[in-house]
């Protein structure tokens, strides 16, 4: 119930925009109109108006100083613009805000899943007729593999199941799973598949430039009426408290982690280090995200995970150790035929 009243809502706040933006160079053009003319010509009630000049009292150029405020005159039911705060004439778009507006409404239209394509498209060509940005050598590509992306928006579109090969990277395996796409989408510069995946029997999110092969199926995509898109509102990954939580105590280079991944908890330690806490999608992932930092990074807890490191990073360096050349055997004592030679050969090794 309280969606529609939502579009509603925003719908009269985009409309009432329109009218007052359109209301002074009306005002200007007529100075001294009755109020009930002007609310007859706008389509408004005379209620309706006299809401939108109060509103406009309170507009004008940044910094809203009395002085930058649109200003008016009522004589009765009659009212004259007196300043107008330079809405008095149609935006013209400069070259370079013309130009910024033809690259993001390009990168829009790349983006994959993004509805009613026509109208950016619309919005486009006409930006582009007007003025001199005919023909700009603009070209927009989003990061990925673009014939991936574009093979999944496919299927999408036409109805198809796909196999696919992936790598997960939480669990550092590939598998070959078949799945019925359900949208394709773009979160945080990244380009995802969802879909149902009947290996899991559940709704996944893949990452586009994971999918190491795919094959289109010639069978439709069968979406089950459980499979349900996610809320990517705030991001693919949303710890929650069944998650592992995990402590590190990092240095000053290694704080960019608490920009780039959530964290329940960051603390000052001693000097310059800090205590971050964050919850992980397994304790693999972590093992593997803590030998890939610098030698800042000490795990607090928990204790599991403190040894997968030390036991991993301490096989990594038997694997790197130099074998140490077997002793020269010496000859046993009284063989007088073998100890000279014997003597030089240590010698000789060690000189």
């Amino acid at each position: 119930m309280t969606r529609p009243a939502a579009r509603g809502g925003s719908r009269a706040s985009a409309d009432r925009l329109a009218r007052l933006l359109n209301l002074v160079p009306y005002l200007l053009a007529r100075p001294g109109i009755e109020i009930a003319e002007a609310a007859g010509d706008l389509g408004v009630t005379e209620r309706q108006l006299r809401e939108d000049l109060e509103l406009l009292w309170v507009c004008g150029l940044p910094g809203y100083g009395p002085g930058d405020l649109i200003d008016m005159a009522f004589d009765g039911d009659r009212v004259t613009i007196t300043y107008d705060a330079g809405i008095d004439r149609p935006l013209r778009l400069t070259p370079d805000e013309a130009l910024a507006l033809v690259v993001a409404l390009r990168m829009l239209a790349e983006t994959p899943g993004v509805a009613n394509r026509d109208a950016v498209e619309r919005a486009l060509a006409k930006i582009e007729d007007a003025g001199d940005l005919v023909g700009a050598p603009v070209a927009v590509r989003l990061p990925g593999d673009t014939r991936r992306v574009e093979a999944l928006r496919a299927a999408v579109e036409g109805g198809r199941a796909l196999r696919i090969t992936y790598y997960t990277a939480a669990r550092d395996e590939t598998t070959e799973r078949v799945i019925d796409p359900l949208r394709v989408l773009m979160v945080g510069g990244r380009a995802y598949v969802e879909a149902w995946c009947r290996r899991a029997e559940a709704v996944r999110l893949f990452r586009a430039d994971r999918i190491d092969a795919i094959t289109e199926l010639d069978e439709p995509a069968t979406v089950p009426p459980q499979a349900v898109p996610h809320d990517l509102t705030e991001g693919v990954f949303r710890p929650s408290p069944d998650l592992p939580l995990i402590t590190l105590r990092i240095g000053r280079g290694e704080r960019w982690i608490t920009e780039y991944y959530p964290c329940e908890r960051v603390e000052a330690g001693d000097g310059d280090q800090w205590l971050v806490s964050l919850r992980v999608t397994d304790l693999g992932w972590a093992r593997r995200f803590v030998l890939g930092l610098g030698p800042e990074v000490t795990v607090v807890s928990p204790p599991e995970l403190a040894e997968q490191v030390r036991a991993t990073a301490a096989a990594a360096l038997d694997a790197y150790a130099v074998p140490v050349p077997p002793a020269v055997p010496r000859p046993p004592e009284g063989d007088a035929d073998s100890a000279p030679s014997g003597d030089r050969a240590v010698a000789g090794h060690t000189q």
